[in-house]
């Protein structure tokens, strides 16, 4: 037989063979349809061998894929329209319902979290919204997780991103603050003006039972008013220095 003969058996062969052999990476699983039909399970990682044509072989990837849900209109329980965008992470645990169970899970995936956000986030008030979005997240996977799960997809996080609220609520909210820390001033105020009343009660009662602590009192404001450099300096005197004399004229004296 002339060697040009054996060229095509030989081309088609090797071609066949490269069909045939298929190098599935560690973080991939192969989906195979074999005349049509699913088989059970999806091959793993390594060098695979297929019987191409017959066999059809579909690559899906098993890694974490991060998503951002665009900004949706959201209008809360108390009727304030805001705009709010998310990020999922999610990924495929069966590969063979992400291919079978739906077109394009991506894309579905995405879908169905953005109408979950306006659903879960239309359900609570604004600050409920601002106050506990650790809640609202995980409100917002569970719900997710449940609709994907048919899909062969886990949904292992949702974080919502921003808010962005209204000029006039922004204002709003500023002013409400601005009104709390007010309000904490006054009672720290008022808290330490009672405090201070308190302790002026307990001095009172000490220096009623000890007198001599008052004197002691009396000496050192005299300390303190020297250290100063006034020109007149006003000594108080203790009307108790003076009643022997106010009793020897005969004057009433306060006891």
């Amino acid at each position: 037989m002339p060697q040009e003969f054996l060229v095509l058996p030989v081309f088609v062969i090797v071609f066949w063979v490269m069909n045939c052999v298929k190098i599935i990476r560690e973080y991939e699983r192969g989906v195979i349809f074999r005349l049509g039909r699913l088989l059970p399970r999806p091959i793993g990682p390594g060098i695979k061998f297929i019987l191409w044509p017959i066999d059809k072989m579909v690559r899906m990837s098993l890694r974490t894929v991060t998503q951002d849900v665009p900004p949706q209109d959201v209008i809360t329980k108390d009727n304030v329209s805001i705009k709010v965008n998310a990020v999922i992470y999610f990924r495929v645990v069966d590969p063979n319902k992400a291919v079978v169970e739906v077109e394009n899970y991506l894309f579905a995936t995405s879908q169905m979290a953005q109408t979950t956000l306006r659903s879960i986030l239309g359900q609570v008030e604004l600050d409920e919204l601002l106050a506990q979005r650790e809640k609202l997240n995980q409100q917002l996977q569970v719900t997710i997780d449940r609709h994907t799960d048919p899909w062969g997809v886990k949904v292992s996080a949702v974080e919502t991103k921003q808010v962005d609220l209204p000029e006039e609520m922004r204002r709003a909210i500023a002013r409400q603050a601005e009104a709390e820390r007010i309000r904490r001033a006054k009672v720290i105020g008022a808290e330490a003006e009672f405090q201070a009343a308190e302790k002026l009660v307990e001095a009172a009662k000490m220096m009623g039972y000890h007198p001599i602590s008052l004197q002691l009192r009396y000496l050192q404001t005299l300390a303190e008013i020297a250290t100063e450099k006034n020109s007149t300096i006003v000594f108080p005197t203790p009307i108790d220095l003076f009643t022997p004399f106010m009793k020897k004229m005969g004057l009433p004296t306060a006891e």
